[in-house]
């Protein structure tokens, strides 16, 4: 029996000569495959390294680190028998977005030496409240919550507890506070 042609072989195409060195050239489909399998790897790469960060991330969180915060440059200029609301903004950052919040405090001081700092937020639904100056009280307009402009003692009004005081310290006449956020509506004072 005569030897047969391959099947995909034309007799008028020669096969290539091995021996001299030519090679059958990549087919088009051959290039399209990797190119397709290279983008394909590209994508994943671009995609997987993310969803494995937010996957493997929580086991290796970072709490964040709270900051001392300047409320005050001079501590002599401070009114000395009355609350006084200083405002500051906080930046904070969530993933890829940074954003800046407005905070409040109440600084007291009987002698210009010791300092009480009150969290800006009513403990109760967390609610911003107010001094008023004639009664000498803090009035939380929400719910008509009253507490003592001096220690921050619930005197009337739904709060569970009284207000939050924070941690401060005084460096070179100037007034730093840790601020942190608590937990509203529990008798406890619990850091969030």
């Amino acid at each position: 029996m005569p030897p047969s042609d391959p099947p995909n072989s034309s007799p008028d195409v020669p096969p290539p000569d091995v021996a001299s060195g030519d090679a059958p050239t990549p087919s088009r489909r051959r290039f399209l495959r990797t190119a397709s399998a290279a983008g394909a790897l590209a994508i994943g790469g671009l995609v997987g390294v993310p969803v494995l960060r937010v996957l493997v991330s929580p086991g290796f969180g970072r709490t964040p680190k709270p900051e001392w915060l300047k409320v005050a440059d001079d501590v002599s200029v401070l009114d000395v028998g009355v609350p006084i609301k200083v405002d500051f903004i906080e930046a904070t950052s969530d993933a890829w977005v940074e954003s800046r919040l407005l905070r409040t405090v109440w600084v007291y001081t009987e002698d210009g030496q010791a300092f009480t700092v009150f969290s800006g937020v009513c403990p109760h639904l967390g609610c911003s409240f107010f001094f008023e100056g004639e009664k000498k009280i803090f009035h939380c307009p929400c719910h008509h919550g009253l507490f003592d402009a001096k220690t921050g003692a619930v005197l009337g009004g739904p709060p569970p507890r009284g207000l939050d005081t924070l941690e401060v310290k005084v460096e070179d006449s100037a007034l730093y506070v840790m601020h942190r956020l608590f937990r509203t509506g529990v008798p406890a004072k619990e850091v969030l």
